[in-house]
């Protein structure tokens, strides 16, 4: 037997610390089988059972008291098949591994969100996404899943088979199941060119509904205190491939971007008057820029600062008046943010519990720097949020319930009575999923 069981009390954190929690005992399966059978026993224990990944979500989603499942020796590439366009992979696979696995083989994700340390499984259930035109989350270029059930079963889903479930494991925020394994949609490698270059705060939502059509992936950071933004257009290429220079990338990805921001956050902290200052300086920090890379390179950045996040999706056409009030909310406060905030877009999609579920969405994302009190800001960012039918994301931190998703998602019915079907004892609750989807 090679699975490893722990039966000491550690506590387990998350990436920002926000979340702990003190599980009964650890299991590392080191097989499906494995998974199924530590399931069972959590049940003949009368114990929960949740499955954690990096532990980048913020809220606590993963947290359990009972028996947590690491999913670590779960990874690789189980199979590649290019005449579909697919490869399927284990679930504890980090997306940055997938990504450089698939560029050895020629192979690439269509889309993806701009950090690549997440497990396959932990991102997709989620809702992690990036920012498309055209294309959606990571989990909307899912075209298979393996389940494992409350029972100790183990359930193959599609379009074509187990239908039901398929549309809502997807994003099935750990309430359905144990995700074993994931089949997604590839594609032959390609070269992305990404355009860098600051632009006023009033001009980009003046021009963005033309930014957004006349680009495939569009993205911008607004800086509290100021009117300025800095924005990213990606577009496919034909080449050549110019990456960022070796010396150039380091000067702004590590040293500004991570470095020099670290340390801006840290006077922030201490004196929070400064902020202003230190936003209109950080605003003008980087400078205009383009390259051409593989997609992964363009898509994801290191992010090394921590942090606490929240994010909504709002209907699209309802970004620019919500943004205009959270300026203002800013403006005419006395909050200190010191963070970016970032906003990008998605298509509709299928997906049962997809933030983008049904409608046309842009993302919002405010953030405080780790140690920084961040209730206030949140609160008030989040009653905009609601105030346009906002839908928060899954990993990230909001206060709503489950009467609130009832009205916010049409199909969230579907989801609690599949719950209903594969968990009714609730072996994949815990507290977070109690107050999201009811008891």
């Amino acid at each position: 037997m090679s699975t490893t069981v722990s039966g000491k009390s550690g506590t387990w954190r998350n990436w920002a610390g926000n979340v702990t929690a003190r599980p009964v005992r650890e299991v590392t399966p080191a097989s499906v089988e494995e998974l199924s059978a530590a399931v069972r026993k959590a049940a003949e224990d009368g114990l929960q059972v949740k499955a954690v990944g990096t532990g980048h979500s913020f809220t606590a989603v993963a947290a359990t008291d009972g028996v947590l499942i690491r999913p670590q020796l779960l990874t690789g590439i189980r199979a590649l098949d290019r005449e579909a366009g697919t490869v399927t992979v284990e679930a504890g696979t980090p997306l940055k591994r997938l990504n450089v696995a698939l560029a050895r083989e020629g192979l690439s994700l269509t889309n993806m969100g701009d950090i690549m340390e997440q497990t396959v499984s932990g991102a997709t259930s989620t809702g992690t996404h990036g920012t498309g035109r055209e294309s959606g989350s990571i989990a909307a270029q899912i075209t298979g899943l393996e389940l494992v059930t409350a029972d100790g079963s183990v359930l193959t889903c599609s379009e074509h088979e187990n239908p039901d479930v398929f549309a809502a494991a997807r994003i099935g925020i750990g309430a359905l199941g144990i995700i074993t394994a994931i089949t997604f949609a590839v594609e032959p490698v390609f070269l992305l060119t990404a355009r860098e270059e600051p632009m006023p705060f009033e001009r980009v939502l003046a021009e963005f509904d033309e930014l957004w059509a006349e680009n495939e992936h569009f993205e911008f950071y607004w800086f509290p205190h100021t009117g300025n933004t800095n924005t990213k257009r990606n577009n496919r290429s034909a080449g050549p491939e110019k990456p960022v220079g070796q010396l150039s990338g380091w000067f702004e990805d590590e040293f500004l971007s991570n470095g020099v921001f670290q340390v801006a956050n840290w006077v922030g902290r201490a004196a929070p008057a400064a902020i202003p200052a230190i936003a209109r300086i950080s605003s003008r920090a980087l400078s205009a820029r383009t390259y051409t890379d593989i997609p992964y390179k363009v898509f994801t950045s290191p992010r090394r600062v921590r942090f606490v996040e929240m994010e909504y999706a709002v209907p699209r056409e309802a970004l620019t008046e919500t943004l205009r009030e959270l300026k203002t909310m800013v403006d005419r406060s006395n909050q200190r943010v010191s963070f970016p905030v970032e906003v990008r877009t998605a298509p509709a999609d299928d997906i049962t519990l997809s933030t983008a579920s049904g409608r046309d969405s842009a993302y919002i994302a405010v953030h405080m720097f780790r140690g920084t009190p961040y209730q206030a800001y949140f609160t008030a960012a989040e009653r905009i949020f609601t105030a346009h039918g906002g839908r928060p994301h899954w990993g990230k931190v909001h206060t709503r319930d489950a009467e609130y998703f009832a009205e916010a998602y049409p199909r969230f019915g579907e989801f609690t009575a599949l719950r209903d079907r594969l968990d009714p004892d609730r072996r994949f609750g815990n507290g977070y999923l109690r107050r999201v989807l009811g008891s």
